[in-house]
């Protein structure tokens, strides 16, 4: 099982983004605070848990943390400030959303740019080792294939349904085939064949 706390005394919030490697949609963040006596066996890096799981993990993660926060990059946003600074920009506004105030962040992940007068500390892998930040990882994750679900239903043709934005072989072919939506990131190699796209 994960960890519950990097340092027992401390109000701490787990933070993890997801869509860093989209080729369109935004960047969703997700800051959490959990009890210190939280147990959870399943929950995990959102990556290691099936969509049912994540769902379902979402519930409960939203009924019993002391506090959560989902921040929002679009990805006209991404391309003006690059996706790491995207990242770090919506786990701002996710920890901004928290009804507590943080006395220190997990950061999943080598680096960050410090929140203002709330110390740090990154955690490579950190969504498979500490709860709260695996926490962090279902919210945004959730949050953002919902987001591509919504996306889908306006763009089917581009499987984002599957793919939720990812740089996938059929996505790459409906770009070739479509061009881009408004939702796609222009500053990404959207196609291998970059020259290709009249952007």
């Amino acid at each position: 099982m994960l960890k519950s706390y990097f340092q027992k005394k401390l109000i701490e919030a787990g933070c993890d983004e997801a869509g860093r490697g989209c080729l369109a949609g935004p960047v969703y963040a997700a800051a959490v605070i959990l009890p210190k006596d939280y147990k959870n066996k399943t929950l995990n890096d959102s990556k290691q848990i099936s969509e049912k799981k994540r769902d379902l993990l979402r519930l409960e993660i939203e009924k019993e943390a002391i506090a959560f926060g989902v921040g929002i990059v679009d990805n006209l946003e991404v391309d003006k400030v690059n996706v790491l600074n995207a990242s770090f920009l919506a786990m701002h506004r996710a920890v901004e959303q928290l009804t507590l105030t943080p006395e220190l962040l997990l950061i999943d992940g080598n680096r960050f740019n410090p929140y203002p007068n709330v110390p740090h500390e990154c955690i490579i892998k950190g969504d498979g080792k500490y709860l709260s930040i695996a926490a962090a990882s279902i919210l945004a994750k959730t949050y953002r294939d919902e987001f591509m679900y919504d996306a889908h239903q306006k763009h089917p043709e581009y499987a984002w349904l599957k793919n939720k934005g990812y740089p996938t072989k059929a996505h790459r072919a409906a770009i070739k085939e479509f061009g881009i939506t408004p939702l796609h990131r222009k500053s990404f190699r959207l196609l291998p064949e970059q020259l290709e796209l009249n952007l």
